[in-house]
């Protein structure tokens, strides 16, 4: 049973130290108010999420300077009256609801004859504020990044989107981490069952502790076998705002630099952000690169094995005599070779993602280039190999997304058995496989591979392989509304 906030100050003081015994993080001070100090007060709040609260210039100062200077038989008038109009504050009648308040950083109040705990905003928890996005860069736009607090995530968003059509819906999730999860969108332009579908998801489970976004990703997506996401990530606040003007919704996590933006299609990961601030004609060729490379990073090393394997005949005599020739001395097959290379550079990037700083980065490049060099001078691969690999990896580079881009670092393996056993047959069955199962696979009712299959393919095809002229674009992508997919307007 809930136990409630009473008005007598020494009960709800041995409430609150059963509720928190053995937390030595929880400081707590006891004061007396009024201008005869004839009104008991005490203050619980977290360590180092809580300023100094005797300072003048701090919200909690003031409150305290008022209070202390004020008739006894005023205090609690004023607390009723006046309390909630002071900042961010919020009042309790319940001990349960007052603790939870008071871990999300904030200083809890509790007064002699007053049967309510005012909860009153300060500094809160430490954090890291708005740094710079280091994954998802761009040649041009804003450079800020999502921070890791909730609220500095959500201000971030309503800084570039100024309208008050602009919702956010707060929930809470894990039983016992009570981490804030927002819901960021678009009144008039989201779908509405959309919205209650994603609030469905997010009732379904329960869970102990959600300490980032990807927990709450792997547990609502609808195909979890799927290597594919069926959410995009994003550290940039501008590709958040720019998801929400399409009528998407973005879901922020407190503790976490990465939200969450649904739904998704394969078309909205090969966006960036800077497509539509450069001209058309650098945006259309960048984004075609970008197919490509998604292609190749999956397909490069099966093609090879299938060629080389399988169908040496479609290839120039010059270059079969030169892959011959390369080959010369090694002594494992093709598969082989192209495994252990594939392995070596995945191991490469682990290991520059681990390391520190720059000697991450330093792994990545200098080892791989070792690492090559060393294998084609022992013989253990040929340097046509190595070359296939390295483009591969680039290929993999180029996806903008990781999340996305380690799906097709997956398939890769499955392309490389398939064409070492089957040659381009098996080559075609993997692609295929991979096709029918992109066809099938939908984000919250929208299907993967739009705006190419659906009911309207035609109405995106101007924002699709090609970027065309952003004054041609006049219409938003198929997440929006059927009402509200009109975004440019030319006035007379």
């Amino acid at each position: 049973m809930p136990t409630p906030i009473s008005t007598n100050l020494q009960e709800n003081i041995d409430n609150f130290n059963r509720t928190f015994s053995d937390c030595a993080d929880i400081k707590q001070r006891s004061m007396k108010l009024g201008q005869d100090s004839s009104v008991g007060c005490f203050i619980a709040y977290v360590e180092v999420a809580l300023g100094n609260i005797l300072l003048e210039d701090s919200v909690i100062g003031k409150l305290l300077n008022t209070l202390w200077e004020m008739p006894e038989d005023k205090i609690l008038s004023f607390l009723r009256e006046n309390a909630l109009g002071i900042s961010d504050t919020t009042e309790f009648a319940t001990m349960e609801e007052a603790a939870q308040g008071m871990l999300t950083g904030d200083a809890l109040f509790f007064f002699e004859g007053y049967d309510r705990a005012i909860k009153i905003k300060d500094k809160g928890y430490p954090n890291m504020g708005v740094t710079q996005t280091e994954t998802e860069k761009v040649v041009r736009g804003s450079n800020e990044g999502f921070a890791e607090s909730i609220k500095i995530n959500t201000a971030l968003i309503r800084k570039r989107l100024r309208t008050p059509k602009v919702k956010v819906r707060e929930s809470f999730a894990g039983t016992r981490s009570h981490t804030n999860v927002d819901l960021v969108y678009m009144e008039d332009l989201i779908q509405p069952e959309l919205l209650m579908e994603i609030e469905n998801r997010l009732k379904r489970f329960e869970i102990d502790g959600v300490l980032d976004s990807g927990i709450i990703e792997q547990l609502t997506e609808e195909n979890w076998r799927s290597p594919f996401p069926q959410f995009q990530t994003t550290q940039r606040p501008d590709r958040a705002a720019m998801a929400i003007l399409e009528g998407r919704v973005v879901l922020l996590t407190d503790n976490s630099p990465v939200a969450l933006i649904l739904p998704v299609n394969y078309h909205s990961f090969i966006q960036t952000s800077d497509d539509y601030y450069s001209r058309s004609q650098i945006a259309s060729m960048s984004r075609l690169l970008r197919y490509a490379a998604s292609f190749f990073a999956m397909a490069l090393p099966g093609l090879y094995l299938a060629l080389i394997n399988f169908h040496t005949r479609i290839l120039p005599t010059d270059l079969l005599l030169s892959f011959a020739a390369a080959r010369s001395g090694v002594p494992f097959p093709s598969v082989v070779e192209v495994l252990f290379m594939e392995l070596a550079f995945e191991l490469l990037r682990e290991a520059g993602v681990r390391l520190p700083g720059t000697m991450g980065n330093t792994i990545g490049i200098v080892g791989g280039l070792i690492v090559g060099q060393a294998a084609v001078e022992a013989n253990l691969v040929s340097p046509i190999v190595v070359i296939v690999v390295a483009l591969t990896a680039l290929c993999s580079f180029a996806v903008p997304n990781e999340e996305f881009a380690a799906a097709f670092r997956i398939l890769k393996f499955f392309l490389i058995l398939m064409c070492a056993s089957l040659g381009f047959f098996g080559f075609l069955l993997a692609s295929f496989a991979v096709l029918i199962h992109l066809a099938g696979l939908y984000s919250f009712g929208i299907p993967y591979l739009a705006p190419y299959i659906g009911p309207n393919p035609k109405e995106d095809e101007k924002d699709a392989l090609l970027r065309l002229s952003l004054r041609k674009i006049t219409k938003r992508p198929v997440f929006a509304k059927k009402d509200a997919r009109k975004k440019l307007k030319w006035k007379e």
